[in-house]
């Protein structure tokens, strides 16, 4: 497949992850404001892991359109990656910090789900900084796509599995 393709293909599922992020405002019961702040931060987890794979799309699609191709173009588009998912991670730490312990440890899993995917998501960020620096090649860069989309799909599992506070 294609890098066009690919993009392409991830830019719709990201779309549609927001957009089921819609869906499950409209239909759960009170307003956002009314959500306990552990399910505000599933659904803010839900919205970046849909909007930031769909940013990184549209940027590497919008590369893909200059002809010649530029040389570095997945080296230029995991380095701004890179940069993203370590200002994500660094806002998520923050939030979940500030989060109330006894209600985290009741929920089963919660703060386990957050470690792992926080671990996974290191990973995927050192990739991008790995291809920036050495490999600049498509896959280290949709990789962190694709991280990003199983996160998001994750999330909105959960905010339909898991009962609202």
């Amino acid at each position: 497949m294609e890098p066009g393709e690919a993009l392409g293909i991830a830019a719709q599922i990201a779309v549609a992850l927001a957009g089921f992020a819609g869906v499950v405002v409209v239909f759960r019961s009170g307003s956002v404001h009314e959500w306990s702040p552990i399910d505000k931060l599933r659904l803010r987890l839900l919205l970046s892991n849909s909007i930031l794979p769909l940013i990184f799309c549209m940027i590497g699609l919008l590369l893909l359109t200059v002809r010649p191709a530029p040389a570095g173009i997945w080296r230029w588009c995991s380095g701004f990656a890179f940069v993203m998912f370590l200002l994500f991670a660094v806002t998520m730490m923050k939030i979940f910090r500030h989060l109330d312990l006894q209600q985290i440890q009741r929920e089963h899993g919660t703060r386990f789900v957050f470690y792992l995917f926080g671990t996974l998501g290191i990973a995927a960020n050192f990739l991008q900084l790995y291809n920036t620096a050495f490999l600049g090649a498509f896959w280290p860069f949709f990789t962190g796509i694709v991280f990003q989309i199983i996160t998001a799909m994750f999330q909105f599992a959960r905010i339909i599995l898991v009962p609202p506070e």
